[in-house]
């Protein structure tokens, strides 16, 4: 097996989550171009079929899945669903979540448990629900599971309390769910950076606050979606075979927040 051998996952099949754009839309393209059939699954049906018509155009199957996914029963049952369709299940990529910045006396209890169960719970409710499927295939390849964190789960700053915190118990899911599943699955993270998606677009059109983000990476710039699709591809294929519990970082080499978003000290 040659070392790009590694990377390919032909008749394989994944789940990605949020996949209607960004970074969802660029990993489920990139598990179909290395051999993947692909269940996406997003709230808006329009989004999800241009990444279809992507993802057929590559030769591979695709099968949309419109849903709120911040319901749990809805993101867990898109493993039978998969499996349904395509007879195996191999890979899942928990990409869902996210939640707007707050200051920190503006972020209630409420808003912090859902950004908890939006970002944490959705992963452990859909990969629950996938390890009986993917433990049917005795066919000796092992099974993977993805998460994606964030910088700000592994980093502070203000204004991200909920966010950074549900991120951070991401990770720390990510290698508890590691341990639980090994040796037949394994379950791996990526800790995003500044990503140029539509979660940008508002940065993107001011160069003075794309300047600061750009200022403090050491990289010079933001990332690509694909520069993430990647790091999914490389942790779900024979590529990373013998890593587990861990969680990578891809993004462009920073070590502190990279924008300040101008919240005021508390005051009384």
């Amino acid at each position: 097996m040659s070392i790009l051998d590694r990377f390919e996952i032909t008749g394989q099949v994944a789940i990605v989550t949020g996949a209607g754009r960004g970074l969802g839309a660029a990993t489920a393209v990139a598990l179909a171009e290395a051999g993947a059939d692909v269940l996406i699954s997003a709230r808006t049906p329009e989004q999800l079929e241009v990444v279809a018509e992507q993802v057929r155009a590559i030769g591979r199957r695709c099968l949309v899945v419109p849903a709120d996914l911040s319901d749990l029963d809805a993101v867990a049952g898109l493993a039978q669903t998969a499996y349904d369709e395509f007879g195996r299940l191999d890979t899942v990529v928990n990409n869902v979540g996210g939640t707007f910045p707050k200051e920190f006396l503006k972020t209630s209890p409420r808003f912090l448990n859902e950004a908890f169960s939006f970002n944490v719970a959705t992963a452990h409710a859909l990969t629950r629900a996938a390890v009986p499927l993917m433990l049917k295939d005795d066919d000796g390849k092992q099974k993977s599971v993805v998460t994606i964190s964030s910088m700000m789960g592994r980093t502070a700053d203000r204004g991200f309390v909920a966010y950074g915190t549900a991120k951070a118990a991401l990770a720390h899911w990510t290698k508890m769910a590691a341990q639980d599943l090994s040796p037949r699955i394994r379950v791996n993270g990526i800790y995003v950076g500044s990503i140029l998606t539509s979660a940008l677009e508002f940065v993107a059109g001011q160069p003075e606050l794309m300047g600061q983000l750009e200022g403090k990476t050491p990289l010079g710039r933001v990332g690509e979606p694909e520069d993430i699709a990647a790091g999914v591809l490389y942790l779900s294929s024979k590529a990373g075979q013998y890593v587990t519990g861990k969680l990578i970082e891809i993004d462009g080499g920073i070590q502190q927040p990279t924008l300040d978003l101008g919240f005021p000290d508390v005051a009384p």
